[in-house]
């Protein structure tokens, strides 16, 4: 175990230019490449950032393979707000990442625990992830392990806090007083678990805005807790923070 690699950028642009150099670079120095990708918003600068090095330098993906941290469960695979139309959007239909190599659990399972015992094998059966690339929520949560008591150590179901719910979906949080059965809508996903994460054999997590501060600064300077499951990283011997300044202001060290 070693303190994270940690790079400030001035802003959530550099933090996106910093992870697309660091995620190019894996991918050219290897034959063959498992990653592990996040949704949200913060990583769409970074997508962007490797779309425009396949298009503008050559940056191939033929040799990559992805899993997706979480998606939505219950909704249809075309849902506008399923994680698989969110990677469509912002990387897969854009570069040439294979056939059959970018992979999301699905949405539409009938056996929620087939459907994560499934997913989990083929994490497995591709060798585990190369490199996890994460974000942070405000509460600390990475991929969707919520803050609890204790956290689930292989893929699973999980069920969305309340405030995680309301950060995604900002727009039905302001109809939920009037109309509650919003909330349900989105309610629970597949997610990779805390261990599934930790056997990546690099994890690379950005984050950006005073939001993510607090969780960020007891996630690398306070005890290991489920109550702040970004604090497990500590387990981890690698692992790379890229933030912007109004994220990593607690921390002076500026590589």
């Amino acid at each position: 175990m070693r303190p994270p690699k940690i790079h400030l950028e001035d802003d959530h642009a550099g933090v996106s230019r910093r992870a697309g150099e660091i995620v190019s670079t894996a991918i050219r120095g290897a034959s063959r490449l498992v990653l592990g990708l996040p949704t949200g918003s913060t990583p769409i600068g970074t997508y962007a950032e490797l779309v425009r090095r396949h298009r503008d330098e050559g940056l191939s993906f033929q040799q990559v393979t992805t899993f997706n941290l979480d998606e939505y469960q219950g909704i249809p695979r075309s849902d506008p707000e399923s994680y698989r139309t969110f990677m469509c959007r912002h990387l897969f239909d854009h570069v040439d990442v294979a056939d059959g190599a970018w992979h999301l659990p699905d949405p539409e399972a009938l056996d929620a625990g087939a459907e994560t015992r499934r997913y989990e094998a083929a994490i497995d059966d591709a060798g585990g992830m190369d490199l996890a690339i994460l974000g942070i929520g405000a509460n600390g949560h990475i991929a969707f392990n919520e803050p609890g008591d204790a956290l689930t150590g292989p893929t699973h179901v999980a069920a969305l806090s309340d405030d995680t719910w309301s950060r995604n979906f900002p727009g039905l949080a302001a109809m939920r007083e009037a109309h509650p059965e919003v909330r349900a809508r989105y309610s629970t996903a597949y997610t990779v678990g805390i261990a599934t994460i930790l056997r990546a054999r690099r994890i690379l997590l950005l984050a950006s805005g005073q939001a993510k501060a607090g969780a960020l600064a007891g996630a690398v300077r306070g005890s290991v807790t489920p109550r702040n499951p970004a604090s497990f990283l500590q387990l981890h011997p690698d692992v790379t923070m890229v933030l912007d300044r109004a994220a990593g202001g607690w921390s002076r060290t500026d590589a």
